[in-house]
């Protein structure tokens, strides 16, 4: 549990967030908790409640507002996702997502720079004392590939071949990104970005970026994929692979054409949250962690 700091530090960090994204113009939203269908993602169990589902992330109700003409959102939520418990995980955490119409996954990393540099100067002038003070000086970019080149003892083809992908990366890529600033590791290969937009001159690679900080994965966002029929195709071939039944989102899927150029991303509020509190566990700030409620 945190301390009486803590929750105030807790509430500037949320409040500093919203100051960034109105400054900026973005309009804040509050979209379902419960839903009948979320966009199916095999690597993602949801939570079910009933007949209905805890959302895993607003992003299908928030895309279809974009679709509706609005340009710039944003949103801070709680998330539910099941057989996630431990150091960095929690069933429920808080998630930030933004949406920009117009924009590419190269704003959104524009965008996650100013607004981390944004909150470390916010939160260290009101909390000197609690504030860590992250190493912010340099950002760097890295592709998957050249990542599994001098990381993994696997090629990224064999990889994907084995469907080894997400393991590989958790045990030799992940701990190795961040610590001397952050990284944005981008380009992922189209089979691991379901949701995203496949490169002009490079159909092979989606772009998609992850933003990794002392070794945590904190963001990840990705230029949209906007054309309904290829991605229900790729919803047919997630649907194949899941643990858990749905049906396919049709009012997503009718409202998607709707948008013409897009960017969004997911960010883990309790994670970088840890970072600037040098905690070592995602139960250290929450205002009441799993085993004390």
């Amino acid at each position: 549990m945190l301390s009486a700091e803590g929750l105030h530090f807790r509430a500037a960090f949320f409040a500093s967030i919203r100051q960034f994204f109105v400054s900026h113009d973005f309009l804040e939203v509050d979209t379902p908790l419960l839903s009948p269908v979320i966009l199916p993602e095999a690597n993602i169990v949801p939570v079910s409640a009933g007949e209905q589902f805890l959302q895993t992330s607003p992003e299908l109700y928030m895309k279809r507002l974009l679709a509706r003409g609005h340009h710039r959102l944003f949103q801070i939520c709680p998330c539910f996702r099941s057989e996630e418990q431990g150091r960095l995980h929690l069933q429920e955490f808080k998630m930030l997502e933004w949406y920009h119409l117009n924009k590419n996954y190269d704003q959104l990393m524009q965008d996650c720079k100013e607004l981390i540099c944004f909150l470390a100067a916010a939160l260290k002038k009101q909390f000197p004392a609690v504030c860590h003070s992250l190493d912010l000086a340099v950002w760097q970019k890295i592709t998957v590939a050249e990542a599994f080149a001098q990381y993994v003892p696997v090629s990224l083809e064999k990889a994907i071949q084995n469907d080894t992908f997400d393991e590989l990366l958790v045990e030799y890529v992940e701990p190795q990104l961040g610590i001397d600033g952050p990284v944005f590791l981008i380009d992922y290969p189209a089979q691991m970005a379901s949701l995203a937009k496949l490169k002009a001159d490079d159909q092979t690679v989606a772009e998609r970026f992850e933003l990794y900080i002392n070794g945590i994965e904190i963001a990840n966002g990705f230029s949209e994929l906007t054309d309904a029929g290829e991605q229900r195709m790729r919803f047919r071939e997630e649907i194949t692979r899941l643990s858990w039944d749905t049906s396919m989102p049709e009012r997503f899927l009718d409202e998607l054409d709707e948008i013409d150029e897009a960017a969004g991303i997911a960010m883990g509020l309790d994670r970088l949250l840890m970072l600037f509190m040098a905690k070592t566990h995602i139960d250290e700030v929450q205002s009441f962690a799993p085993k004390e409620r």
